[in-house]
């Protein structure tokens, strides 16, 4: 937790020198007072704290549905049909690999990611590019 507070304390190195402190008008903390830090770096310490215990419950939570058979993200647009299709097409040599990902309805750079055991080879567009 000290880490935290010396983090929060070097964004703006000089304020203490500068006489700049909290003072909140509703639950009379004010940090240019001893009692007020002390409560200040409590308040600090048990929202870390909290942070802590929401990262723990986050991966415990993640790592069960793990064990259940559920993966987090977002699907994969490229689907086992649309991957066939995909390397026909690609080992065809007869459509360039934008035309190949607009027929398909994907982006050049997911058909290239799934295609990458195969070799690349260059545009054969008649643009060059």
């Amino acid at each position: 937790m000290a880490a935290r507070c010396a983090t929060s304390s070097t964004r703006s190195p000089n304020w203490k020198h500068r006489g700049v402190g909290f003072r909140s008008l509703s639950e009379s903390i004010d940090t240019t007072t001893p009692g007020g830090k002390l409560v200040f770096h409590i308040f600090a310490a048990l929202a870390g704290f909290e942070r802590d215990l929401i990262r723990e419950r986050t991966r415990a939570g993640l790592e069960a549905a793990r064990a259940r058979g559920r993966n987090g993200g977002r699907p994969s647009v490229m689907t086992a049909e649309k991957l066939r299709v995909a390397r026909e097409l690609y080992e065809a040599r007869e459509h360039t690999t934008a035309q190949i990902a607009r027929v398909l309805g994907v982006s050049r750079a997911t058909l290239y990611r799934h295609l990458a055991p195969a070799a690349p080879r260059p545009n054969t567009s008649p643009s060059g590019g």
